[in-house]
């Protein structure tokens, strides 16, 4: 838990150590006679609420749905029997909904073992420009898993507690530039039943995310989860997606690489079994459709 809050507070102290160029800017608007008079949230700094696996710092804009269909197929070395994973897949279908400008929540459901989701996430500090601008985003996620499996052993005594994971994040992100985004992601994942008794029931991991603008419409995308304690001794390893984000006008289109099968924290942070130097990674694509479903009253 120590090394936890040492890794974090390194990597906040960094991201707030970059609003001296803010500063200096503000500085340059005054001697120039452009001082800002009014405050300005910083948007866009991914083009989704999720980076591929993680959530990202972005928000929904209140009054509208996000549409998701995260599809991940097997694993590329299975070779040509399996048509190099093609064969296989996996799949999760969510429902994301913006509130307010900084709270919004979802839920969903995937097949990799039957899994329903939600989530709450909300933004109490916003990276802003003008007068009191903060330097950076953090957003607090709260969520919950359900295992929606058949019991291994229905002759036991079952609970339906046993079948519920909890995580909680803290989602501390900046956007550098119109090209360069890059967030941090403390998370405590809570397993009501752990699936042997030498597991530990809270895992705690910090992930790091970021994107990288190449093109107008093509940017380079990649979350990582380093699992820093909970972790069990073998068979499990540390979640790394590497993706594109391809805007098509309207939709946002995501072709990536993981060595993760799960699509939700519990999933990938606990349970992900391949290994990138083994090839044990898979292909997969994310695709979002945003929809007005209310008028703000702005609108």
């Amino acid at each position: 838990m120590k090394k936890l809050i040492i890794i974090t507070a390194s990597c906040f102290a960094g991201l707030l150590t970059s609003n001296r160029s803010f500063a200096q800017d503000e500085d340059l608007l005054k001697l120039l006679g452009e001082e800002k008079t009014t405050k300005e949230w910083v948007k866009y700094a991914f083009k989704s609420s999720r980076v591929i696996n993680s959530h990202s710092m972005e928000f929904l804009n209140p009054g509208t749905m996000d549409f998701r269909i995260l599809h991940r197929f097997g694993q590329l070395n299975q070779g040509y029997k399996n048509f190099f994973g093609l064969d296989q897949a996996s799949m999760r279908m969510g429902f994301d909904f913006g509130i307010l400008q900084n709270l919004m929540l979802g839920f969903g459901r995937s097949t990799y073992k039957k899994e329903l989701d939600a989530y709450l996430k909300f933004a109490p500090i916003r990276q802003s420009t003008g007068p009191g601008s903060m330097p950076v985003t953090v957003a607090l996620v709260s969520g919950v898993t359900l295992n929606g499996m058949d019991w291994a052993d229905p002759d036991r005594k079952n609970f339906f507690t046993s079948k519920l994971a909890y995580y909680f994040q803290v989602v501390i992100g900046r956007k550098f530039s119109e090209g360069f985004t890059l967030q941090v992601v403390p998370t405590l994942v809570h397993l009501n039943l752990a699936p042997f008794n030498t597991n530990d029931n809270d895992i705690y991991g910090i992930g790091v995310g970021g994107r990288f603008k190449l093109s107008k419409r093509i940017a380079f995308t990649w979350d990582y989860t380093h699992v820093v304690m909970g972790m069990p001794d073998s068979g499990y390893y540390q979640p790394l997606s590497l993706g594109f984000d391809i805007e098509t006008g309207g939709h946002v289109f995501q072709l990536h690489f993981s060595n993760s099968t799960g699509m939700n924290e519990r999933a990938f942070i606990t349970e992900t079994t391949g290994q990138w130097g083994k090839t044990e990674i898979r292909f997969g694509f994310n695709l979002s459709r945003v929809f007005q479903v209310r008028k703000s009253k702005k609108q």
